[in-house]
């Protein structure tokens, strides 16, 4: 992994964030959590923090389902009140990105602290915001540092292991959409950034039975995979890398339960399904002969990487 920060996932996480506080010489944080995740990590790392004399102010976000949104984004915003602190991401997906882009509109950084191993978000560069009813992805900024706590990890319930293997399937989407861009509307790719993505997809994928134990090999390969590919992402400046037509359906089932007033998905069993539908088209377009592919492409408007994307 290439990263200019520090990414720690280890049973020793919280012992290493106050470490990394002093030796930063930043002792004020604001601690953003659910309820969940504030019984799961936040009173942990809360009481290591006051303990070691840091300055913390904890909120935790109420109701039922926690959404990404301008609502809680403000709620953030108007809970730090204009004060200089570090934020403090105590949570999964959800959680990071409503504290990244709060943290970033208030000009502080933020810390990623993930209680569970459910999505890439964790080292990208951009918070996946639901803006008036759309999903829309806000470029924003990484963390200052990732702490993972592989005890609380490993005690994730296991639909949220299993959203995030699902997120990390959608890979081989992704990929092949982005080289299928390269080829056909000369999209701009970073051949050594799809290698690496390829190669933290393989080491996920060959410790399928560890990470369905949950045991601490498995997740903490599962959770290497993640934060690669959240590099990924961040170094090439979008989330093309590994964000294709598998997250496209995620996205539109997700808006449309939100419009219907329906519970929401957890956003990797959603890209689960999406991979496994996009695979389907990618195996008819296989079946197909060569002549017929030259055919099909010739009468088929050709579209514009500017003007289309």
């Amino acid at each position: 992994m290439k990263a200019d920060y520090p990414i720690i996932c280890s049973e020793d996480a919280i012992a290493q964030l106050i470490q990394y506080s002093r030796s930063h010489s930043v002792n004020r944080f604001l601690l953003v959590s659910d309820q969940n995740t504030y019984a799961a990590l936040g009173r942990r790392v809360e009481a290591g923090l006051k303990d070691a004399n840091g300055d913390v102010r904890t909120l935790v976000l109420g109701g039922s389902e926690v959404i990404a949104d301008q609502k809680r984004v403000f709620e953030v915003l108007f809970h730090a009140d204009g004060e200089a602190r570090t934020y403090l991401a105590v949570g999964s997906g959800t959680i990071t990105d409503i504290t990244r882009y709060a943290s970033f509109c208030a000009r502080n950084r933020f810390i990623s602290l993930p209680t569970a191993p459910s999505v890439d978000a964790y080292t990208s560069g951009g918070a996946a915001l639901v803006i008036d009813g759309f999903k829309k992805t806000a470029p924003c900024h990484a963390p200052a540092a990732v702490f993972a706590d592989l005890r609380t990890l490993c005690e994730a319930p296991r639909d949220m292991i299993a959203s995030g293997f699902g997120d990390l399937l959608g890979k081989y989407i992704s990929l092949a959409d982005w080289q299928l861009g390269r080829l056909l509307v000369d999209e701009p790719y970073d051949a050594e950034i799809a290698q690496r993505l390829r190669r933290a997809l393989r080491n996920c994928v060959e410790n399928v039975e560890q990470v369905a134990r949950a045991s601490p090999q498995g997740i903490a390969k599962l959770m290497e995979g993640l934060f690669e590919s959240g590099l990924c992402m961040a170094e090439f400046g979008t989330s093309r890398p590994a964000s294709g037509s598998e997250h496209q359906f995620s996205h539109f089932w997700e808006m449309k339960r939100m419009q219907e007033g329906r519970p929401a998905i957890l956003h990797g069993a959603k890209v689960g399904i999406g991979t496994s539908l996009a695979a389907q088209w990618y195996a008819s377009i296989r079946s197909l002969a060569p002549d017929d592919v030259v055919r099909r492409l010739s009468t088929a408007p050709s579209p514009a990487w500017g003007r289309d994307r």
